[in-house]
């Protein structure tokens, strides 16, 4: 099973549409998927139509060692997601004393047979869930949006990875860089990825996402792209995103 955090600290940069739509076309090409919820805020649960505030248990049940990860697990279309509630933040307090607390997420996927993938979803923020997710996941996707921030975001971040990999993760691996809302014809975006392409070389994606409203419609009716806009510039772009991945393999 390839394990893959979406994974930036910087909010607002397209994670949760990725996750989704990720998962969602990897589902497309018969890929056996798992999404796993891991913000408090529950963008992804909601994204997939999935009522996060009247769930009696979530993710941070699984965390906290209450209940096995399958028990949370819940079906929708050909995804099987593990869903987040508010809850989690209190989760997150909760595990800063745990015992392993950095292996609790590990831990509980250790437990997940039968998936080709899990993507996790992360918070944008690098506390005690993305830390679990890091030290969890083989591969990390970095979605970024073309800006001058994003390198600097950029830079803060590998810092983070070393040290995950020296301290818990040796084999942690960046998959890839991900470029979205991404506008061609727009020379800052244009000049952002050439920068990012001479600092991080082939860890830059060769898929872009481009700026599409149909990405920012599909969460509000609780679909992922290819259920709500089959046919758009979005849909088009994860498909050739899931394809890069598979094609190049786990790094």
């Amino acid at each position: 099973m390839r394990t893959i955090a979406v994974l930036n600290q910087k909010g607002g940069v397209g994670k949760t549409s990725t996750a989704v739509n990720l998962g969602a076309a990897l589902a497309r090409q018969d890929k056996r998927v798992l999404l796993l919820d891991l913000d408090p805020q529950a963008h992804l649960t909601y994204s997939l139509g999935i009522m996060a505030h009247e769930l009696p248990r979530t993710m941070g049940a699984a965390l906290m060692r209450e209940c096995p990860l399958n028990a949370v697990t819940m079906e929708v279309g050909p995804l099987k997601v593990v869903p987040a509630s508010v809850a989690l933040a209190g989760t997150e307090v909760d595990l800063a004393s745990a015992q392993s607390r950095e292996t609790r997420l590990r831990d509980a996927l250790s437990q997940a047979e039968g998936y080709d993938f899990a993507i996790i979803d992360c918070p944008p923020n690098l506390g005690m869930l993305t830390l679990n997710a890091m030290v969890a996941a083989g591969e990390l996707l970095v979605p970024v949006q073309p800006e001058f921030l994003a390198l600097q975001s950029l830079g803060k971040l590998m810092e983070t990875v070393k040290a995950i990999r020296e301290g818990w993760n040796p084999g942690l691996a960046l998959s890839g860089i991900l470029m979205t809302r991404y506008q061609r014809t727009r020379k800052l975006n244009r000049e952002i990825r050439r920068k990012i392409r001479d600092y991080f070389g082939e860890a830059l994606l060769e898929t872009t996402i481009r700026d599409n409203i149909s990405l920012a419609e599909a969460p509000s009716f609780g679909k992922d792209i290819f259920t709500y806009k089959p046919r758009s510039h979005g849909a088009a772009d994860y498909r050739n995103l899931a394809l890069e991945l598979l094609r190049r393999g786990a790094p």
